[in-house]
């Protein structure tokens, strides 16, 4: 084929591709305009039946709006009319109350005008009852021939009376309780803790006796012109007699640490032969290490006796001076060993500080081994001795009030004054002058005598009781109690005694008669 052939069947390819798509051109703006035209009809319909339906909603709508309003307005009368109703009950309650209160305010005003009318009346009365009270007061003292100041007195003296008769009897009734309840304890005790601890007693005076091989030696010791005598007596500072005592010579003094130097000096130099200034100067001074030695001894045995330990080195060789001191013939060294043991044996019996008891009861006397050299009382000087070397409190203050100067603060300060008192009063512990015994039976009398109604009065058991007869007449069986309770209050303010002292009152009533 030729390039002319080719040429024509491509136009007619052409031609052919091109009458196909206008014939479907054609076809598909006939086919649309078709289905335009339907679906305009379809939706004019729709639009129709939509107008329709509105319209039919609407009307309803409108009919059930209309039927709910009217509802609410029925409901809205009901309740308006209601409230109305309750309004209108609410309004006749309040002129009910009003009307009550008004009645009551009126029935009020009756009232007080009532009262005061009984005011005025009741005034009235008070004066016409004042007026005869008055006259009947006048009338009275005219027949008792007494004023009324005179007649209070009358019976304040009387209650005064009765009142003391009961306080006689409660006090009597409250002894008895408490000595039933607490003797019987505290007597157990003490006899555990006397059972338990056993003292000598030693009764030492103040001069010692040096005895001698033979009587030529007294001029010897008193020397030429007596220088020996002198030197030693200088030296030691206690006096030497040199009587007719045969074969002695007596060393006296009050201070029993010299005269323990003095003693055991003078018995070296008479051991020794050599009796001279210069020798005796030699023997004190032996004499007083060998004092110093044996105080330093006492002491660690009492603390070693007593079981207490950490006492301060300068309190033991205190505690030994006491082995040379005295009290009323008691050994004071052996008296706070004792105190000390009977101190524990009660604390241990009551449950307190053992420890602390025993230290109090060992230290309480201590004031005494530098009172002849400090002034005031051992009891102050032993405290502040005690606080000097940092003693506890606890124990200061067992010092301190173990004779009543300061208030116990520890229950067995308490004790140590308790054991302290039983060791004093144990028989033979202690020997007083025959003038202070004297002295003492006659303070005890004169201070039963001093009260009223007290008929006689007799100090018996060496002035550890006193009997006391009252006058019937004058005090009842009640009221000797309170008598022997002011007794016994005034003792203790104005008496010093080791151990205790037992009043009893008697009081009897005798009926004598004769036969003729």
């Amino acid at each position: 084929m030729n390039n002319v052939d080719i040429w024509i069947i491509v136009g007619i390819i052409l031609i052919t591709f091109f009458a196909a798509f206008a014939i479907g051109y054609f076809l598909r703006k006939k086919t649309a305009e078709a289905k335009i035209s339907s679906a305009e009809n379809e939706a004019s319909r729709v639009l129709d039946e939509a107008k329709k339906q509105s319209q039919s909603l609407k009307r309803e709508t409108i009919l059930e709006a209309k039927e709910e309003i009217h509802k609410q307005r029925a409901e809205i009368e009901r309740e308006s009319k209601e409230r109305r109703s309750e309004f209108q009950r609410l309004e006749r309650r309040i002129v009910q109350k009003e009307e009550s209160l008004d009645k009551k305010l009126s029935s009020i005003e009756r009232k007080e005008e009532e009262i005061k009318a009984v005011e005025v009346e009741t005034e009235k009365k008070k004066k016409e009852l004042f007026e005869l009270f008055k006259k009947q007061l006048h009338e009275l003292e005219r027949l008792s021939g007494m004023t009324s100041d005179e007649a209070k007195e009358l019976l304040l003296a009387r209650v005064k009376d009765e009142i003391k008769h009961e306080m006689a009897i409660m006090i009597k009734e409250l002894e008895s309780k408490a000595k039933e309840e607490a003797e019987k304890k505290a007597r157990d005790i003490i006899t555990i803790a006397i059972q338990k601890c056993a003292a000598d007693h030693a009764a030492e005076s103040t001069v010692s006796v040096v005895s001698l091989p033979n009587d030529e030696m007294k001029g010897r010791i008193i020397g030429r012109e007596g220088r020996n005598i002198r030197t030693l007596e200088t030296l030691t500072g206690i006096d030497l007699i040199i009587d007719d005592t045969p074969e002695a010579v007596i060393l006296s003094g009050f201070d029993p640490i010299r005269r323990e130097v003095a003693r055991i000096a003078l018995e070296k130099l008479i051991s020794d032969g050599r009796i001279h200034p210069a020798r005796i100067e030699e023997m004190v001074q032996k004499a007083q290490q060998e004092v110093e030695v044996e105080i330093r001894e006492q002491g660690e045995q009492a603390i070693f006796e007593a079981g207490v330990h950490g006492v301060h080195p300068e309190l033991v060789k205190l505690l030994g001076r006491l082995r040379f001191r005295t009290s009323y013939g008691q050994n004071v060294l052996k008296h706070s060993i004792e105190v000390s043991h009977l101190a524990g044996v009660m604390a241990s019996e009551l449950g307190l500080d053992v420890k602390l008891a025993k230290r109090a009861g060992l230290l309480h006397d201590i004031g005494k081994a530098v009172d002849h050299e400090v002034e005031g009382p051992h009891v102050v000087i032993g405290a502040e001795l005690a606080k000097k070397f940092k003693e506890s409190p606890e124990v200061i203050n067992g010092i301190g009030a173990h004779h009543g100067d300061e208030e116990y603060k520890t229950l067995e300060a308490a004790l140590v004054q308790a054991a302290d008192a039983v060791s004093a009063s144990r028989p033979g512990a202690r020997r007083e002058t025959l003038e202070a015994y004297i002295k003492r039976l006659e303070k005890l009398e004169e201070i039963a005598d001093s009260f009223e109604g007290v008929d006689k009065a007799f100090a018996i058991q060496a002035g550890r009781e006193i009997r006391i007869m009252v006058k019937p007449d004058k005090v009842d069986d009640t009221l000797t109690v309170k008598v022997a309770r002011d007794i016994v209050k005034k003792i203790e303010d104005e008496m010093e005694y080791p151990g205790q002292i037992k009043v009893m009152v008697i009081r009897e009533t005798r009926a004598v008669d004769y036969a003729k």
